[in-house]
């Protein structure tokens, strides 16, 4: 423990410089970092899902970094201060997780999810509504995710996870029918309730829709970027190339994988 805290208190001390000696850390605003912390982020999830350790710790590091920089800046208008945030988390977890720290009994994870939820609107600075709390910049997708996982930890979900699919065929045979009709805009609506019901289905069964895609996302960049420099050694070229050809290199590529 001597070692963490040490390690964290040197931090603290390389920012107290940085934002003292160095023009561009001296500068920087908690706007002015936004965007650069939503990059670290997604740096971070690319890390965890490749499971490349070394990068997983250096992006961690990135992290913690800006959030010691915002409590920085933060205490330099003396609006809080690092050990704010930090006694402000602990405070937070201890009382959301009264089954460890308190003498409320929670039987398995699914029953501390529906605590949590409980709990966070009983705080002072609580969400009004289950779903409030839901950041409205959040992206679409692990949005729609949080946003069914909130719900259902309030006890609105399916009484078995296989009723689902009757949802999602009903989905799809509305996607369908509105094609049909050539209504974009129903058509585009219609989609939407179907990508909604489909990431319901990956909840249900304890798959993380996100993860899923971004792993789906990976594999056919790396085929089609095999195609293309078979295409390349061969002197061939991608816009002349037929189905037949593209789909023989396809397989090649699932092959080597």
């Amino acid at each position: 423990m001597e070692q963490k805290l040490s390690a964290i208190k040197r931090l603290l001390e390389v920012m107290d410089e940085l934002r003292v000696k160095c023009p561009w850390d001296r500068e920087q605003t908690m706007i002015s970092l936004r965007n650069n912390t939503i990059e670290e982020c997604f740096e971070l999830t690319d890390a965890i899902i490749d499971n490349d350790i070394p990068n997983i710790r250096k992006e961690l590091g990135d992290l913690l970094l800006h959030i010691v920089f915002y409590s920085k800046i933060a205490e330099e208008h003396g609006l809080f201060s690092i050990a704010e945030v930090a006694n402000g988390e602990c405070e937070k977890l201890i009382f959301r997780h009264p089954h460890v720290f308190g003498e409320a009994k929670a039987k398995d994870a699914g029953e501390v999810c529906k605590n949590w939820e409980a709990l966070k609107r009983k705080e002072k600075d609580g969400n009004k509504t289950i779903l409030s709390g839901v950041p409205g910049g959040m992206p679409s997708l692990p949005k729609a995710y949080r946003i069914q996982e909130k719900a259902a930890n309030a006890g609105f979900d399916w009484e078995k996870k296989e009723d689902v699919w009757e949802k999602v065929k009903e989905e799809i045979s509305e996607v369908e029918n509105e094609i049909k009709q050539g209504s974009k805009e129903s058509t585009e609506s219609e989609v939407g309730d179907l990508l909604f019901s489909i990431i319901n289905m990956a909840r249900l069964y304890g798959i993380d829709p996100d993860t899923a895609l971004e792993r789906t996302n990976k594999k056919f960049i790396k085929r089609f970027t095999y195609i293309e420099n078979k295409l390349k050694e061969n002197n061939e070229s991608l816009q002349k190339m037929s189905l037949e050809r593209m789909e023989e290199l396809w397989q090649q590529a699932k092959s080597e994988e």
